[in-house]
């Protein structure tokens, strides 16, 4: 049985770790301070809540394993798988996470504050405005996704943002093809020339995003705020549904259904509307 991080028992071994995961038990909460499963593979493991401060994980696999909430301080981190991880609300604290794989991990709320990223991979991981990083950390062109990333010609397609916090991102000639932003905040966002199509926008929040020279085929913008949005030059709208979206300008409305016939009175294979219907809700 793994102690809890109340508990003074002895902080197990690397083997009594394992053989913990292959009985199913959780080491969620567990006081596991100091301890070292450096190369360990712990896919999907749920340490989340647990003290693992000044541990040694170098080179573990931690691949979509569950760290919410644990305490990190100056653990070592080297090398480590962490893709898909959750890292959410993680006290990293000094930790070094040099060459750490850190793809499409959950980095919201979490603390980095004087940790060590150099070398670390963070291509779509996301942050959050209560993301902490270290001091001069160029968090905004690292690959990350939230508030302010710069993800210009960025290769997003079918990417999982539902909800996700991308006020002022960048997204100039990108390509979010089939993309879910359902809910997302994209406030001032802008989407340049970038590639759209068949992405899910539903519900988002759109205020002044700029949309100027994208491709819009099938984009579902269902239910969005448009408030502001700017749709000029765009490449192509056939099948894009603007059904009950708020704050669509008329001025930009009547663009829209300027375009030729032949894209607005295209289906959108998902909602199986024409653009030209959805436009005269």
């Amino acid at each position: 049985m793994i102690a809890n991080s109340d508990s003074p028992a002895l902080i197990p071994s690397p083997a009594e770790i394992s053989k913990a995961l292959q009985a199913g038990s959780s080491l969620a909460g567990a006081n596991l301070q100091g301890i070292d499963l450096s190369g360990v593979d712990l896919y999907q493991v749920n340490f989340s809540g647990a003290n693992l401060s000044q541990g040694n994980l170098s080179k573990a696999i931690l691949t979509r394993a569950n760290l919410s909430g644990a305490i990190l301080q100056n653990i070592n981190l080297s090398g480590v798988d962490l893709r898909g991880a959750d890292l959410s609300n993680t006290d990293l604290t000094g930790a070094n996470l040099q060459g750490a794989y850190l793809n499409r991990g959950d980095l919201q709320g979490a603390n980095l504050k004087g940790a060590n990223l150099t070398d670390a991979k963070l291509q779509l991981s996301r942050y959050d405005s209560y993301t902490i990083w270290p001091e001069d950390y160029p968090y905004k062109s690292s690959g990350g996704v939230g508030p302010g990333a710069s993800l210009n010609g960025a290769f997003l397609n079918t990417a999982h943002l539902r909800g996700a916090d991308l006020q002022k991102a960048n997204f100039l000639g990108a390509y979010l093809s089939g993309a879910d932003l359902t809910g997302a905040n994209l406030a001032g966002a802008s989407f340049s020339g970038a590639n759209l199509r068949r992405a899910f926008l539903t519900g988002a929040y759109l205020q002044n995003a700029r949309f100027n020279g994208a491709e819009l085929q099938d984009v579902d913008f269902r239910a969005a705020d448009l408030t502001g949005a700017e749709f000029n030059n765009i490449q192509s709208i056939a099948g894009a549904d603007f059904g009950q979206v708020m704050g669509l300008s008329e001025e930009m409305r009547g663009i829209l259904l300027g375009h030729p016939m032949m894209e607005l009175d295209t289906f959108n294979s998902f909602t199986r509307r024409t653009t030209r219907e959805s436009l005269s809700c």
